[in-house]
């Protein structure tokens, strides 16, 4: 395993209005960051990929990688759309063409994955219809969560597509899932109460009225990262991580190892190291991986995660309330007695 040479690497270092908190890096930051990342050329142990960012396409990255090491993998792999990643243009393809090459993907990933482990995949709807007897094949399919991203382009002879797919597989019927690490705390609206006047399903308290509810598949109560966030980047599909922390806390115990293969900007490993998990991610742009050390870094310093408060998950439009009921650190670690194996 090499370190990354010193590269001459674009910056991005723009502009911004004074109170836009996008991160990105300076021409020095990337020279400094890239010493950092690794390159694989032989094959490597679980316990040396620890908390390491590897700067290097999958596919050659992926014949080094150590089997059944991963509690988790989270692929968020380009969609079938022309987009240019920094540079690493990806070109949508015919449907059988993006067939082959997503199974070389799950060629390249499945060997990774541990026994009980478990696999997120996003998508959108169009993948998803290419993806879906894929993954059924490989894994056992579970369900499918929909997202909406609240932001998306209106249609004048069309429906304003606004969501994304998350597939949930295991690899076995014996896997880990925690539901009580990711309920949500919602508003009540019409607050029912029993026949002694208590309040039924739902609490009362001074900043409003809230019921802790069973995460449903569809996710509504999640933005995309925008520009007054610190988690924010110039990555083109970012996803926030108020989601990957979901996905995390359900699928993976505390010291579990998480790896995404596609980490783009970093958002998979920044949340992992939040939450007192180890990670690996894989990422063939240098400067995408720069900002990944950068919020590493920054995360040392500062755990919390918008939208997860005291060891929940708030509803949007609530982060005032959020800030009155703030009792400990802005984000509870969950405890080795909160498994849940299911057999």
């Amino acid at each position: 395993m090499n370190r990354m040479s010193n590269q001459s690497v674009p910056s991005t270092m723009r502009e911004r209005a004074p109170r836009n908190r996008t991160l990105s890096c300076s021409q020095q930051e990337i020279l400094g960051f890239s010493q950092c990342l690794k390159r694989l050329t032989e094959p490597a142990a679980a316990d040396v990929l620890e908390n390491v960012i590897v700067n290097q396409d999958l596919f050659e990255a992926a014949q080094f990688l150590p089997t059944g090491f991963a509690d988790l993998v989270i692929i968020d792999p380009p969609y079938n759309i022309s987009r240019d990643f920094n540079g690493h243009a990806f070109k949508e393809k015919g449907k059988d063409e993006y067939c082959a090459w997503f199974e070389r993907v799950l060629d390249a990933l499945v060997p990774s994955l541990s026994p009980r482990g478990s696999v997120y995949v996003c998508s959108d709807w169009r993948t998803s219809i290419l993806i879906a007897p894929l993954l059924e094949r490989r894994l056992i399919v579970r369900n499918r969560i929909t997202w909406e991203r609240e932001k998306g382009r209106g249609a004048k002879a069309n429906w304003k597509n606004n969501t994304e797919d998350i597939w949930f597989c295991t690899a076995s019927e014996n896997y880990y899932f925690n539901v009580d690490a990711v309920k949500l705390k919602r508003k009540v609206i019409a607050p029912y109460r029993d026949e002694d006047g208590k309040p039924k399903d739902w609490e009362a308290s001074a900043d409003g009225n809230y019921r802790l509810t069973h995460p449903s598949n569809v996710w509504s109560d999640i933005t995309i990262p925008f520009w007054s966030m610190p988690e924010n980047t110039d990555h083109p599909t970012q996803k926030p991580e108020k989601l990957i922390a979901k996905l995390i806390l359900a699928s993976t115990a505390i010291g579990g190892y998480v790896f995404d293969p596609f980490l783009g900007s970093g958002t998979t490993a920044v949340v992992a190291k939040k939450l007192g998990r180890r990670f690996l991610g894989v990422e063939q742009n240098t400067e995408y991986c720069c900002w990944a050390s950068k919020r590493l870094e920054a995360a040392e310093g500062d755990p919390a995660i918008q939208g997860y408060v005291d060891g929940l998950f708030w509803d949007r439009n609530t982060l005032g309330d959020q800030k009155a009921t703030r009792s400990g650190p802005a984000v509870k670690r969950v405890s080795g007695s909160d498994l849940r194996l299911f057999k």
